[in-house]
C-alpha cells in the first residue's frame, strides 16, 4: 500500500490502490491476507487496519508476520504469533523469506525453506509453535481455509447464477439463430415496432392501467387538462373591460344615429358590439390548438424512444408523424376560425337562452348576483402557501376549500381549524413575479375596492409548486366568478374618455341595455364555442392521427427509403446482444464447472470468536496449598526460571490452523496422564518479581526436547 508517489507515479497512488484493494475486499467471497512485517508496530499495521473496516468480526482474515529474522536483538514477535496482542480469528502465521542477498545470489527455494524451518526450531521463543510457522504451513492453512470458503459460497454463487441464466433465457431465445441481415427478419422487426408505436400512442391518448405515470401529466390527461382548464381561463381572460366596452357602445349607438337623437335603442349597435367580441375568441382557440399540438409532438416522441434500437426507424417515424399531425394542424385551425365565421355570420337572437330586448333592462340589477350559482358547492380543496413577510410571521400552508361563496383556509386538511373565511364578492386574481431565491409560483387575491382582503393586507399573496397548479387554481376561481383583471388603461386615455362619454339619461339606458344584450349573446357563443372546440380538435387532429399511425404509416416507412438500412441496429443494441449472449454462455459454463466440484472434500469449521479478555488481567493467587503447588517450581531449580521440565519429553502439540493454541482441561484424580505436565498457553516473556537483576537465564534447551514453560504466576488452571 504505497504511501508516497516516486519517479513518474501518481500523485493520487495512495488513493488509487486503496480503491482497487476495497474493489476485491469488500466482496464477501474474498479472503483477506493481511501482511505485516514483524519489525514495525502491528498497531500501525495499514493492512490490519482496512481488513478490520470490511471484515469487523474477523471471519475472512489470515494475518502473516514476515522479517522475523530482521527484528532487533532482545525483541521477538512471540505474543503475536500467540494470537495474544491484536487477536484474530484465524490467527497469525509467521515465515522468513529470502533477503535480496538470497535472491540475487540466486538461493534455491528448497535451501531457502530449510533455513526457514530450522530458524523457528532453534529460536528459542518460536520454538513451542514450529510446527504452526512456515511457508508450508502457510500454503497449507491458506489451501484449506480457501477451500472452506468455496465449500461454503457454492451454493449461493449457483442459485445466483442459475437466477441470472433464467432471466436471460427469454431474451436470448429470441438471439439463438439471430441474423442481422435477414430481410424477413428485419421486415417482421419493422412490423412489431410500428405496431408498438401505435399501440403506445393510443394508451398515451386515451389512458391506460399500466405503466401509469404518478409524477406528472402527460399524453391525453394534459390534453384534457388543455380543454377544460387552460381553454375556459384564456376565454375568460379576453372578457372585455366594462368601462372600455360601454364606451364602444355609447359610440356605436350616436355613430348609428348620424344628425338624429334617437328614441329607440339600435339593435345595429348590438349587432356590431357582439361581432367585435366574437372576433377577439379567435386568439385564445388558436392558442389552445398550438398547445394541443405541442403535447401531440411530446407525446409521439415519448412513444419513438422505445424504438432507440433502430436510430434511422425512429427518426424517420417521428419525422412522418410530426409532419402529418402539423398538416393537421393548419386543417383543424382552419375549421375553428370557420366556427367563429359562422358564428359571426348570423346573430341569433331567437336562441332560447337569450335574454331579448324585453328582459334586458331588468336584468341590469339581478346580474351580478347572478353571477354565482350552486352557493354552497365546493368547487376545490388543496394546499396553498400563503407569502407574508417575515415580520408578520413568515410565509406558512394551510389548506384551503374554495366554494362559489367564500375561499376559507384550515390548519390542516382535516378542516376542524378554521383560520379565516373570505368572501369572493368584489375579488379578482393578479399575477405576481416570483421572488428571487424563492422556487414556488405565485398569484395574488385583492378587492377592487381597496379594501384590506387579510388582516392589514390589501392583497393575499398565493404560492404553488409549479405553474400548472396556478393555471389550476385560477380555473377554480373562475369556476367560482372571481376573474383576473383587466390591464388598467393610462390616465390621459381615461380622462379622454370620461370627456367624450355623454351623461344623457336616456343614452345611459340605451347603453345598459345593449350591455345586457351583449353579455348574454356572448355567453352562448362562448359556451358553444367551449363545447365545440374540443370536439373540432378531437376530430380533426387527434383521432386523425390515431387513424394514420395504424392504418397509412407502414406505407409511409416503406416509401420513405431503403428498408434494409432503415432497419440497421445501432451499436449500442449489437454491443447488448452480443453482451448478453456472451454472459448467457458464460453463466451456463460456470454452472457446469461447478457441477463439476467434488463437494466431499474436508472442511474445517470457522473459528470460534478469540475471547480476548483475559489477556488484560492479572489474576493473584487464589490462597491455598493447591495454588501454591501449581504455581511453584520444581525442585532443583532457581524460582521463576524458564527450562525444561524433567521427566519424559512430551510431544508437540500442534494447534488448528487457525493458530489459536488450545486451552488444555484439567486432569482427573483417576487419569493415568495426571502426573505429566500440561500444556498451558505461554506468558510474554519477563522478569519474575523474586528475580534479582542480573541472573542469567538458563541456556535454550536441546532442539530435540520440546520446551514446556511453567509460569511464575497463576495459570489459567487455577
Amino acid at each position: 500500500m504505497t504511501k508516497v508517489a516516486v519517479g513518474d507515479q501518481p500523485h493520487d497512488i495512495e488513493f488509487q490502490i486503496r480503491d482497487m484493494l476495497m474493489q476485491f475486499i469488500t466482496k464477501e467471497s474474498c479472503l483477506v491476507l493481511a501482511v505485516t512485517p514483524a519489525n514495525t508496530d502491528l498497531a500501525n499495521s495499514d493492512a490490519l487496519k482496512i481488513a478490520k473496516e470490511v471484515d469487523p468480526q474477523g471471519l475472512r482474515t489470515i494475518g502473516v508476520i514476515t522479517k522475523l529474522d530482521l527484528m532487533d536483538e532482545g525483541t521477538d514477535a512471540r505474543d503475536i504469533l500467540e494470537n495474544k496482542l491484536l487477536p484474530l480469528r484465524r490467527g497469525y502465521i509467521g515465515v522468513v523469506n529470502r533477503s535480496q542477498k538470497d535472491i540475487d545470489g540466486k538461493k534455491d527455494i528448497q535451501v531457502a525453506l530449510a533455513a526457514e524451518r530450522k530458524f523457528f526450531l532453534s529460536h528459542p521463543a518460536y520454538r513451542h509453535i514450529a510446527e504452526r510457522m512456515g511457508t508450508p504451513h502457510l500454503q497449507k492453512t491458506l489451501n484449506q481455509q480457501l477451500t472452506n470458503h468455496i465449500r461454503d459460497t457454492l451454493p449461493g454463487l449457483r442459485s445466483k447464477l442459475q437466477s441470472q441464466l433464467l432471466s436471460l433465457e427469454k431474451e436470448v431465445e429470441e438471439y439463438k439463430n439471430f441474423r442481422p441481415d435477414d430481410p424477413a427478419r428485419k421486415t417482421k422487426a419493422l412490423l412489431q415496432n410500428v405496431q408498438q408505436f401505435s399501440v403506445d400512442f393510443e394508451k398515451c391518448i386515451e389512458g391506460s392501467g399500466d405503466q401509469v405515470d404518478t409524477s406528472n401529466l402527460s399524453g391525453g390527461a394534459k390534453i384534457n387538462r388543455i380543454f377544460h382548464e387552460r381553454f375556459p381561463f384564456e376565454l375568460v381572460k379576453m372578457e372585455f373591460d366594462e368601462k372600455e366596452l360601454r364606451k364602444e357602445i355609447s359610440y356605436a349607438i350616436k355613430n348609428i344615429h348620424g344628425v338624429r337623437t334617437g328614441l329607440f335603442t339600435p339593435d345595429l349597435a348590438f349587432e356590431a358590439i357582439v361581432k367585435k367580441q366574437i372576433i377577439k375568441l379567435k386568439e385564445p382557440c388558436l392558442k389552445c390548438i398550438d398547445l394541443v399540438i405541442q403535447e401531440l409532438i411530446n407525446t409521439v416522441r415519448q412513444c419513438t424512444n422505445k424504438l432507440g434500437s433502430y436510430p434511422r426507424l425512429k427518426e424517420e417515424t417521428e419525422r412522418i408523424v410530426t409532419t402529418y399531425i402539423r398538416e393537421r394542424e393548419g386543417k383543424t385551425k382552419d375549421q375553428v376560425l370557420l366556427l367563429i365565421d359562422i358564428e359571426l355570420s348570423y346573430i341569433n337572437t331567437n336562441h332560447e337562452d337569450f335574454i331579448g330586448f324585453a328582459n334586458a333592462q331588468q336584468r341590469s340589477a339581478a346580474n351580478a348576483t347572478k353571477k354565482r350559482v350552486m352557493p354552497n358547492q365546493v368547487i376545490r380543496r388543496g394546499w396553498l402557501t400563503i407569502n407574508i413577510s417575515i415580520m408578520k410571521g413568515g410565509s406558512k400552508d394551510y389548506w384551503f376549500v374554495l366554494t362559489a361563496e367564500s375561499l376559507s383556509w384550515f390548519k390542516d386538511e382535516e378542516e376542524k381549524e378554521k383560520k379565516f373565511m373570505l368572501p369572493l364578492d368584489n375579488l379578482k386574481l393578479r399575477d405576481v413575479e416570483k421572488g428571487f431565491m424563492s422556487s414556488k409560483h405565485v398569484f395574488a387575491i385583492f378587492n377592487t375596492e381597496q379594501r384590506n382582503v387579510y388582516k392589514d393586507l390589501r392583497q393575499i399573496e398565493l404560492a404553488c409548486d409549479t405553474q400548472e397548479d396556478v393555471d389550476s387554481w385560477k380555473a377554480s376561481f373562475l369556476r367560482a366568478g372571481v376573474y383576473p383583471e383587466k390591464d388598467q388603461p393610462d390616465n390621459e386615455e381615461a380622462l379622454s374618455s370620461s370627456d367624450t362619454v355623454s351623461m344623457d339619461p336616456q343614452l345611459e339606458r340605451q347603453v345598459e341595455t345593449i350591455r345586457n344584450l351583449v353579455d348574454s349573446y356572448i355567453g352562448i357563443v362562448n359556451k358553444s364555442i367551449r363545447d365545440l372546440m374540443p370536439k373540432t380538435i378531437m376530430h380533426l387532429m387527434i383521432n386523425s392521427a390515431k387513424d394514420f399511425i395504424h392504418a397509412e404509416l407502414v406505407a409511409y416507412l416503406y416509401s420513405a427509403g431503403d428498408q434494409s438500412s432503415m432497419m440497421e441496429e445501432s451499436a449500442e443494441q449489437a454491443q447488448r446482444r452480443d453482451e448478453m449472449l456472451r454472459m448467457y454462455h458464460a453463466l451456463k459454463e460456470a454452472l457446469v464447472l461447478i457441477g463439476d466440484i467434488s463437494t466431499s472434500t474436508i472442511s474445517t469449521p470457522v473459528p470460534p470468536p478469540v475471547d480476548d479478555t483475559w489477556i488484560a488481567k492479572d489474576p493473584s493467587p487464589p490462597p491455598g496449598p493447591r495454588a501454591a503447588a501449581a504455581t511453584g517450581p520444581p525442585a532443583g531449580r532457581p524460582p521463576g526460571v524458564r527450562g525444561p521440565t524433567p521427566g519424559p519429553p512430551a510431544p508437540l502439540n500442534p494447534s488448528p490452523a487457525f493458530g489459536v493454541p488450545p486451552v488444555p482441561s484439567r486432569p482427573g484424580p483417576g487419569d493415568p496422564n495426571a502426573g505429566a505436565v500440561p500444556l498451558i498457553p505461554s506468558r510474554p516473556a519477563r522478569v519474575p518479581p523474586g528475580l534479582p537483576p542480573g541472573i542469567p537465564r538458563r541456556p535454550p534447551a536441546a532442539p530435540n526436547r520440546p520446551t514446556v514453560i511453567r509460569p511464575s504466576e497463576p495459570s489459567l488452571l487455577d
